[in-house]
């Protein structure tokens, strides 16, 4: 082989490598965390690691249907989901990749992981949690009508109800954590009894039942913790006025404690780029990026010893408050039952 030969090969392998470097510095995220704030997570990580990352945004449902129609050809690394339930439904399905890290695994909790495998690794991991809490009108409701889930199926609270609908991921798995606790004949009539005691048809987001109980539309609403940490923490008169009108109760303080949810994440099954993905999850379990997890989304981080300074999380609770503590796939087995129970109660 003559001189030029050999360079044209070189310059073959050199551009190889070239090629293969650049892909390997960028990773592709499939999320449904669809949080203006996390945009600096992205930047942060892009920043110090020098991976870019490219973003695709859907729902938890249509991430992990896309994923099972993708297969082997699909280019997701990343997953991003923010339902305990759907990251159960993904490890199942084998949509994701089980890892080994001794970094996630120092830094997240065992009751915030998926199943270890039999080799040790894990297929995803919790990065922060939000409570579904009750907020009620505090001109007409008392709040020890309203401190259990039970008692919102109780006669008592007849037409004062607001609720997103049943069918949605946060009410589906919180509806399946009180099945567990209650039992599936108990937790039926429960459901009918929330339906009986509607103040109007499950519609919106948690933030609008949020203003519908300030406006006096409902006596007792459901949220997510960080939609009314927001609220509390808005410069916005209007959101000054709701916080005002409304009161907060963490449920279920006196048994099992109030249901807990979990935004985390996991490598796809298939990805091309495992490394990046890695350094990616392991990042979202940094002191920063937990931190922010805390300050820019309202959500209590999911890695131990993380200074918590979100200043509506630490008012809404007085500092801390019992949680239920039931494990992740329990919630997940339960959600065909719960989904046949709210059509057999007509819960919309």
């Amino acid at each position: 082989m003559n001189k030029h030969h050999l360079f044209a090969v070189g310059a073959i392998v050199l551009a190889c490598a070239n090629a293969a470097s650049a892909q390997s510095s960028t990773i592709n995220v499939y999320s449904a965390r669809h949080y203006a704030t996390d945009e600096a997570l992205y930047q942060d990580f892009t920043k110090s690691t020098g991976i870019k990352i490219n973003r695709v945004d859907m729902d938890d449902a249509g991430i992990l249907a896309r994923l099972k129609a993708e297969g082997s050809a699909s280019p997701a690394d990343v997953i991003l989901l923010v339902d305990a339930a759907r990251l159960w439904k993904g490890e199942i399905e084998g949509l994701f990749q089980p890892i080994k890290s001794k970094v996630l695994e120092a830094a997240i909790p065992m009751q915030l992981r998926g199943k270890v495998d039999a080799d040790g690794a894990t297929p995803w991991f919790g990065f922060s949690t939000r409570a579904r809490i009750v907020v009620y009108d505090k001109a007409k409701i008392k709040s020890e009508d309203v401190d259990t889930y039970e008692e919102l199926g109780e006669p008592k609270n007849r037409g004062r109800l607001c609720i997103r609908s049943g069918s949605h991921p946060y009410n589906l798995s919180l509806f399946g954590a009180v099945a567990e606790h209650l039992g599936e004949q108990k937790a039926e009539l429960w459901l009918k009894g929330m339906v009986d005691n509607m103040a109007r048809a499950p519609k919106g987001g948690d933030t609008d039942q949020i203003k519908a109980v300030a406006s006096g539309e409902c006596g007792v609403a459901v949220t997510n913790s960080y939609y009314l940490a927001r609220l509390m923490r808005s410069d916005k008169a209007e959101d000054k006025a709701v916080v005002e009108r409304i009161g907060v109760v963490f449920p279920n303080q006196s048994s099992w404690g109030t249901h807990i949810n979990i935004a985390g994440g996991a490598v796809a099954r298939n990805s091309k780029h495992l490394p990046g993905a890695v350094r990616f999850l392991e990042y979202l379990a940094s002191a920063s990026a937990q931190e922010h997890f805390a300050n820019g989304n309202n959500e209590w981080p999911a890695a131990k010893d993380i200074r918590l300074v979100n200043p509506a999380l630490q008012a809404m609770t007085g500092g801390s408050f019992k949680s239920e503590t039931m494990p992740i796939s329990v919630v997940g087995m339960n959600q065909v039952k719960v989904q046949q129970m709210l059509d057999r109660v007509s819960f919309k």
